[in-house]
């Protein structure tokens, strides 16, 4: 409550003292139901399928004068139950998903700090996770520059568990310590290309001798490129990964993909790709060396399949992937669509105990509808038909099937909104 105090103070503030400024106040209600039968790994004996509804709510208050961006994003992800009736506090409570300010120095020139989304190109290696409840931020600052097709930002990161007085380890797990990175970007007529260099540094803690701790750097350099002319569209990524893991492994490791998008009419669109991904043999670094690649902060659930088997905190350092994907859309009316991709899943490297590397086949459906403005619905179903590869990465072979539905209900209203204060 006193945060919602706080916003409302802000606004009323801002909306009375600077006549100038554009303000807007959006909302986002997401409720999703899940059935998982096999969701992730496969689904073993003697258990029962989950089932639950996932709610993200979220409130965005965001400011614009002609030199400054503000945005503040407030949000509480739960599970319907998860507290008791006439309980006093939610589980998770209030969070700030989103706090920055973004200042204009001059017309090319920006400087973003605060917590942020940080979001390139197809989210490959940084995207901000919609799909997760929670969603994915930074605390993170960028220098951003833009010139004539031209796009450059520079970022950097540097984590910290609190205000220490001595001491500068990071034990906070499943986070990065630091990372710097650089991200160039051109557009041409019919083509785009955009060049990232990340330096990522993961904290190393020897529970034994603190003397030993250290921050391990990897380095991830690669291309993401787009060509598109009349109803074709190509997409590519080319990513190596050097330097050290968090194990202090040497890593020489690689992600190549490569997709076509052909508009076969006003209604109906097809894609067919392809993602090789660098793995060990039999799912482990050897000689102190890792190849397997790591996507890192990227939206992995919206590559290889929704069922999250691969790289959705899965499957690395794990034997790689090589993924060949065929995707229909069809525009059933103005409000509806329908998409299906079929995958074929096999092991970029070899797997222990088995000569073969294929692990299996998903298809994915999913149907989308807008009701109204700002308000979507949209239900997926996907099965998994796993190979015995599959069963010894994942180490189950009780053979049952593997499926998952889903249906999400997002309503995203906009509260406030005075565009034309100013003009």
């Amino acid at each position: 409550m006193r945060i919602l105090k706080g916003i409302s103070v802000v606004f009323f503030l801002l909306y009375f003292s600077n006549l100038h400024a554009q303000i807007s106040v959006d909302a986002q209600l997401r409720s999703r139901f899940e059935y998982r039968h096999g969701y992730k790994t496969l689904f073993p004996n003697n258990t029962d399928p989950a089932a639950f509804i996932g709610q993200r709510t979220r409130l965005n208050v965001d400011y614009k004068t002609e030199k400054l961006d503000v945005l503040l994003s407030f949000q509480n992800i739960s599970v319907w139950g998860d507290v008791p009736q006439l309980n006093t506090s939610d589980r998770n409570g209030l969070m700030i998903y989103q706090a920055w300010a973004k200042i204009h120095l001059t017309e090319t020139f920006a400087i973003k700090a605060g917590r942020q989304e940080i979001i390139y190109d197809d989210s490959r290696i940084f995207g901000n996770v919609d799909w997760a409840t929670q969603g994915r931020s930074h605390d993170a600052l960028q220098l951003k520059w833009q010139n004539e097709g031209f796009k450059l930002d520079v970022g950097l990161a540097y984590n910290q568990v609190n205000e220490q007085l001595t001491g500068n380890d990071y034990n906070i797990l499943g986070s990065y310590k630091t990372f710097q990175y650089l991200w160039l970007h051109k557009d041409w007529s019919n083509f785009s290309t955009s060049f990232l260099m990340l330096n990522n540094g993961l904290q190393y803690i020897d529970n034994a001798n603190s003397q030993n701790n250290e921050v391990r750097y990897s380095q991830t350099i690669g291309l993401h490129s787009n060509y598109k002319k009349d109803k074709l569209g190509l997409s590519s990524n080319l990513f190596y990964q050097g330097g050290k893991d968090a194990a202090d492994l040497s890593l020489s490791a690689y992600l190549m993909a490569l997709s076509a998008n052909y508009k076969l009419s006003d209604t109906w669109s097809t894609v067919l790709g392809g993602e090789l991904i660098s793995g060990n043999d039999n799912g482990v670094p050897n000689n102190q060396k890792n190849k397997a690649f790591n996507p890192l902060y990227g939206t992995n659930h919206k590559f290889n399949g929704f069922m999250d088997y691969f790289y959705v905190g899965n499957h690395y350092p794990n034997a790689g992937l090589t993924d060949i994907y065929l995707t229909n859309t069809t525009k059933l009316n103005t409000k509806s669509s329908l998409s299906i991709t079929l995958h074929n899943f096999s092991a970029a490297s070899d797997i222990a105990g088995s000569s073969k590397k294929q692990l299996g086949n998903e298809v994915d459906l999913v149907f989308s509808h807008a009701v109204q403005k700002s308000i979507s619905l949209k239900l997926g179903y996907s099965q998994l038909f796993a190979s015995d590869g599959m069963e010894i990465l994942k180490g189950n072979s009780d053979s049952n099937a593997n499926n998952w539905a889903w249906v999400m209900l997002d309503i995203t209203p906009t509260l406030f909104k005075n565009t034309e204060i100013g003009q």
